[in-house]
C-alpha cells in the first residue's frame, strides 16, 4: 500500500524512522542506478563515520593521570581460588556514539575513478555543529575535483545547505555536473519543491557528453515505504518537525478522508 501522500511523506522524517529510511532509501536508488550504468560503471555504498561526543566537561583524555587515586593497602597477592583486589581505580569516560550513512559512489569499472557522488542528507549532517562542518569540508573537496556531485534533502528540519540563491522550499535536489562548475559563473541544477508536491524524477551525470541515467525519487520512496510496512506504524506519532498549521490540516485529510473538516 503506497503512502498516501502525494510527496515526501513528513512522517518519516520524524528521528525513531528517519535513519532506517535512509538506510533503506540508498540500496534501493543503487539498483536502479545498476540497471543503467553497467558495464562500463558501477555503483558502491560507502559510508560517513559520525561521531557524536559527549560534550567538554563530560569528558577526558585519555592516559591522563588521576591525581586522586591512592594505592590500597589491603591489596594482596592472588591465590588460587581467591578474587584479586585491584590496588586503585581510574575513571573511564563516557562512551561516545556512533553513527554511519551511507551514500552512493559510481565508479568507472576500468579505472576504478568516482565518477559521481550521491548523498542523502541526514541531520548528522545538516545540524549546526561538527557533522555539518564536516559535511560541508567534503562537499568543497568534491567541488573543486573533476567528480559529478547530487545532493538530495529529504527534510525539512535544520537549515538548508548554503547553496547560493536556492529557492524557497521544503525540499530538493541538487546535481552538480564537473561541467557546469567550469569557468566564470559556476552553477548546478536544481529541483525545489514543497511539501504537497510530488518528488521529481532527476538525471544523475556521469562522463560529460554521456547519456544520463535518471532516478524516479517518488517512485523510490514508495518502493521503500511499502517494503518497510511504514503504513502500520509510522502515523502513531505526530510529525517532526511539526506541520504547519495550513499543512498539518491537509496532512490529517490525507491520513483521515472520512473526517472532512468543519
Amino acid at each position: 500500500m503506497p503512502s498516501p501522500f502525494p510527496g515526501m511523506t513528513p512522517y518519516i522524517e520524524r528521528p525513531d524512522v528517519w535513519n532506517d529510511f535512509h538506510d533503506s532509501f540508498i540500496p534501493a536508488v543503487r539498483e536502479v542506478l545498476t540497471a543503467q550504468v553497467q558495464p562500463r560503471y558501477y555503483v558502491r555504498i560507502e559510508e560517513h563515520l559520525y561521531i557524536h561526543e559527549p560534550a567538554a566537561k563530560e569528558r577526558f583524555a585519555l592516559g591522563r593521570p588521576d591525581l586522586s587515586v591512592h594505592p590500597n593497602p589491603h591489596s594482596a597477592v592472588a591465590t588460587s581460588g581467591t578474587a584479586i583486589s585491584a590496588p586503585a581505580y581510574v575513571g573511564m569516560p563516557i562512551i561516545v556514539e556512533e553513527e554511519r550513512l551511507p551514500y552512493l559512489e559510481i565508479r568507472d569499472r576500468v579505472k576504478n575513478e568516482v565518477v559521481t557522488i550521491i548523498e542523502l542528507l541526514s541531520p548528522a549532517n545538516k545540524a549546526t555543529g561538527g557533522g555539518r562542518e564536516h559535511y560541508l569540508a567534503k562537499v568543497q573537496r568534491i567541488l573543486a575535483s573533476k567528480t559529478n556531485f547530487v545532493e538530495i534533502d529529504l527534510l525539512r528540519g535544520h537549515a538548508k545547505m548554503p547553496w547560493d540563491r536556492l529557492p524557497e522550499c521544503d525540499y530538493y535536489a541538487l546535481v552538480s555536473r564537473h561541467a557546469d562548475r567550469q569557468g566564470g559563473d559556476p552553477r548546478a541544477a536544481i529541483w525545489p519543491w514543497k511539501v504537497r508536491d510530488p518528488l521529481p524524477t532527476i538525471p544523475i551525470p556521469l562522463r560529460t557528453g554521456e547519456a544520463e541515467p535518471t532516478v524516479d525519487l517518488q517512485a523510490i520512496l514508495h518502493r521503500v515505504y511499502d517494503a518497510a510496512g511504514y503504513s502500520m506504524f509510522l502515523y502513531d506519532s505526530d510529525p517532526e518537525p511539526p506541520l504547519p498549521a495550513s499543512d498539518a490540516v491537509w496532512a490529517a485529510q490525507l491520513l483521515h478522508p472520512e473526517n472532512p473538516p468543519a
